[in-house]
């Protein structure tokens, strides 16, 4: 499965690691551009310089650890393209151009299923997305989860529980099916 990653859910750190450990161990393959990397960059720019160098950092990172991930403009398929907010139609076009599957996104009303489905791609939120891949592989999901808890930890200094740290990313339905377990 091949599947863009939207700007908005690589702005969070925790989902961004999650997302990342996911497509590492060959759960899907992720797809972005150049120009969803520097809304992301934008995006972090508002917490400060720190920030957006770390972010920036983190761009390099992805860049290197998923060369195939980046994906060209794709003005002439944009430029067919309508959906209700203007501004994410080169994300669409990233995903046509890349024959991707999906679109994870918590944005649901600037990509109607409808238009996504008349391209064959579909909208995926990320919690659904992620419970489905915890759901099929557990004991994967299992410990890219322990190493964001980590990682976390290591950047906090501070014990943290993964269940906290699921809900703060806006991933309940993946917190209740791994405290379940």
């Amino acid at each position: 499965m091949k599947a863009v990653l939207d700007a908005c859910v690589i702005y969070p750190s925790v989902l961004r690691e999650i997302l990342l450990g996911a497509a590492a161990a060959g759960m899907y393959r992720p797809l972005w551009s150049e120009r969803i990397l520097g809304e992301w960059i934008r995006a972090v720019a508002k917490l400060g310089p720190l920030a957006v160098t770390q972010a920036t950092g983190e761009a390099a990172r992805m860049r290197a650890d998923f060369p195939q991930a980046m994906l060209d403009e794709q003005p002439g398929i944009a430029a067919r393209l309508l959906l209700p907010d203007p501004d994410d139609v080169h994300v669409l076009a990233v995903a046509i151009g890349g024959h991707a599957d999906a679109i994870i996104t918590f944005n649901a009303a600037d990509f109607p299923r409808h238009v996504l489905a008349g391209e064959g791609i579909a909208r995926r939120d990320p919690d659904g997305f992620l419970w489905e891949l915890q759901s099929h592989h557990p004991e994967t999901m299992e410990a890219i989860l322990a190493g964001v808890v980590d990682k976390a930890k290591g950047m906090d200094g501070a014990p943290v529980s993964l269940k906290s740290l699921l809900k703060r990313a806006k991933l309940p339905r993946l917190a209740r099916a791994v405290s379940a377990q």
